[in-house]
């Protein structure tokens, strides 16, 4: 079971952001400044852009994800979709974000191009660059998720080893969503962080190795002990990674990435279990600056 991404995600996704914002008051400015973000890719992504979906079902039929970043991203139109978002964002964004929005419009295009298969590859970055991470990020999504939404057909869900990879482009899920519905119940799925794809993955598996029995799961609490995002991190001491999941039975409008970012004390809460947090947000940049 594989879903294409929904003409309203980034709406949703904005949407949700600004309720996040208000309820985790911390995190307002950062989160109000994402949705910002957001809103404008929902904007952006109905403009129109060539096809490159032509050899999606001979992909298909030889196991390949007809998106694969590997294979598209140069002739993707990210570069397209990152100036409408600079200029959509143009005039919004201001101090102390201005500096470097305004870096990432003078930036060469070979320098764009090196940053975009960074963020791609999810590789650490520079200093001067981690603040543009996210909008060029915003660009990619934007850019594979139009794409995703032109597939001729639905390609199957991927089995084995590639489980945890995304169907349509092969990219890392953001994290999981235990969903809602008469169809989809209590079903988990796996949402890809780039395309914003969706596919079945068994609830009691880890989404990495498929190991059942060391899963644990941590969540954030309030003192008196209640549940303050609808929200866990999955953990897994077999592959000695973790992925987070959203529970849509806890809160229907909940995101995978718009939770993720509302909620990095959860990362913070089990940094020293020393385990790899195995997931793919383009909007959200961790790690140490890449040695110079």
């Amino acid at each position: 079971m594989v879903g294409l991404p929904g003409r309203k995600l980034f709406a949703e996704r904005g949407q949700r952001l600004r309720q996040l914002a208000e309820r985790v008051p911390a995190m307002a400015p950062y989160l109000q400044f994402m949705a910002m973000i957001v809103e404008a890719q929902h904007r952006v992504v109905q403009q129109s852009r060539p096809g490159l979906t032509s050899g999606a079902e001979l992909a298909m039929r030889h196991g390949i994800p007809p998106l694969s970043v590997e294979g598209l991203w140069r002739d993707m139109s990210w570069s397209d979709d990152l100036e409408a978002l600079l200029s959509e964002l143009d005039g919004r964004v201001v101090a102390p974000q201005r500096t470097w929005f305004e870096a990432l419009c003078r930036l060469p295009d070979a320098d764009r191009a090196e940053l975009a298969r960074a963020v791609l590859e999810g590789q650490p970055l520079p200093l001067e660059q981690r603040a543009m991470a996210p909008l060029m990020g915003a660009a990619l999504q934007v850019a594979w998720t139009r794409q995703a939404r032109m597939l001729p057909a639905t390609p199957p869900r991927p089995a084995g080893a590639a489980s945890g990879l995304c169907p349509c482009c092969g990219s890392l899920a953001v994290g999981s969503l235990i969903q809602i519905g008469m169809a989809r119940s209590r079903v988990r799925y796996l949402q890809c962080g780039l395309c914003a794809s969706e596919w079945y993955a068994e609830r009691a598996k880890c989404a990495q190795c498929g190991d059942s029995k060391t899963l644990d799961y941590c969540s954030l609490e309030d003192e008196q002990g209640k549940r303050v995002l609808p929200i866990q991190a999955e953990t897994c001491d077999h592959c000695h990674s973790y992925l987070k999941r959203v529970n849509r039975e806890w809160e229907a409008d909940a995101d995978p990435l718009a939770d993720d970012l509302a909620s990095l004390a959860l990362d913070m809460m089990i940094a020293d279990r020393e385990l790899e947090r195995r997931a793919f947000n383009p909007l959200l940049v961790l790690g140490e600056p890449a040695p110079a």
